[in-house]
């Protein structure tokens, strides 16, 4: 064998293990699970990323998961002061009256706004549903009123209610989408109410009873949220789990068997912690730059940004994206807080993958008579050499 020969076998042998481990390093990422439902949406918690949809807003009947806007209704009221949780609520004859899921209230006795909202939560009580939503509103038909308004305020354009509880009507539906929004809010604004959605089982009127949420005894890092059942809408679940720090929110509508629903979920949850990533680059209201300011009482004015610039992606990619900031030319005052002053733009090789808009952080009001003068002048001349 010549030194030649002998050379190009040795960079041969060097090339494939240098591309052998590459390979090796490189996040594959397969196909989407097809889960056996009418529709599903896997979303990731921080960022609001959609990262697998089927039908994901397709108007569904959505079951008892309606109660997961009643009672983000009802915290959200607690929150505000409107009601107590310790506040009595006197048992109307139709709340005890309905059907389905109970949570067995007597007509005519009180029971507390807390125990109701655990009731609901946990039990899937229809006839605490209906007792909170008249407690709060006067009546169910107002009650509904409350929740299209919330529904239309947090972006869930493919949803209407007509009660409280799921119960089967024409006009009452939801999709998959939209339940994951709700979750995501229930998640985000209220982590003290969102714990009730974790427990097991709860005891009201000498009877126990469980979670219809299996994957929280199967999988430890679940914590909520809710299921539903109705011949018509199937077996649905919407749940979230953290794993890692990282959380991921699933809406499966419409499967089979209660076994099938958890099972479903189960291979949405780990399709998503297995290869996407999420993180946050920027904080909102940090600092991160500051513009010349013209004809202004001071000169600069900060500048971030209005919300988190938070991105969800395949595993792997997250560290070759690359961030940058414009800032619109020749700023000039007055300058309110929140102004829009700017861009930020995240790329991924040349694909710009998020933007946002930089905003001021500060105002500024109006300089002075000689600093207009002055800066007045300086733009003249600026403006001739630029």
């Amino acid at each position: 064998m010549n030194i030649t020969s002998f050379a190009q076998r040795i960079f041969l042998s060097l090339f494939l293990l240098s591309a052998s481990t590459a390979w090796a390093n490189q996040q594959v990422i397969p196909a989407a699970p097809q889960l056996a439902a009418k529709s599903y949406v896997l979303l990731d918690a921080a960022s609001g990323k959609v990262l697998v949809e089927n039908n994901g807003d397709q108007r569904l009947p959505p079951a008892s998961l309606t109660k997961l806007m009643t009672a983000y209704i009802a915290t959200l009221e607690i929150r505000k002061g409107q009601i107590g949780e310790q506040d009595m609520v006197t048992i109307s004859e139709k709340a005890w009256r309905t059907g389905g899921s109970r949570m067995f209230i007597q007509v005519n006795t009180q029971v507390s706004v807390d125990d109701l909202l655990h009731g609901i939560i946990i039990q899937s009580g229809n006839d605490a549903s209906v007792a909170i939503a008249e407690h709060i509103a006067g009546s169910e038909e107002a009650f509904a009123d409350m929740m299209n308004a919330t529904a239309e305020r947090l972006g869930m354009t493919n949803s209407h209610f007509m009660n409280a509880t799921g119960l089967p009507h024409p006009e009452h539906y939801s999709s998959a989408h939209d339940m994951a929004i709700l979750a995501r809010a229930i998640i985000e604004e209220d982590p003290e109410h969102y714990a009730i959605y974790s427990q097991k089982e709860f005891f009201w009127n000498n009877i126990k009873q469980p979670n219809r949420n299996l994957l929280l005894w199967r999988d430890k890092t679940v914590d909520g949220l809710k299921t539903g059942h109705t011949e018509e809408a199937g077996f649905c679940l919407v749940a979230s789990a953290v794993r890692d720090g990282a959380r991921m929110i699933t809406s499966v509508f419409g499967t089979v068997s209660e076994q099938a629903r958890a099972a479903e979920t189960q291979k949405l949850m780990t399709y998503g912690f297995r290869f996407f990533e999420t993180r946050t680059f920027y904080q909102k209201g940090a600092e991160l730059t500051q513009a010349q300011v013209w004809k202004g009482a001071t000169s600069q004015v900060k500048a971030g940004l209005a919300n988190d610039l938070t991105l969800t992606l395949p595993k792997g990619q997250l560290d070759k994206l690359q961030a940058g900031m414009t800032l619109n030319p020749q700023l000039t005052a007055p300058i309110a807080q929140g102004d829009v002053i700017g861009k930020v733009e995240v790329k991924l090789g040349e694909e710009v993958v998020h933007s946002a808009d930089l905003i001021a952080l500060n105002a500024v009001e109006e300089g002075g008579f000689f600093r207009q003068l002055w800066d007045s002048i300086r733009l003249f001349f600026y403006g001739l050499f630029n």
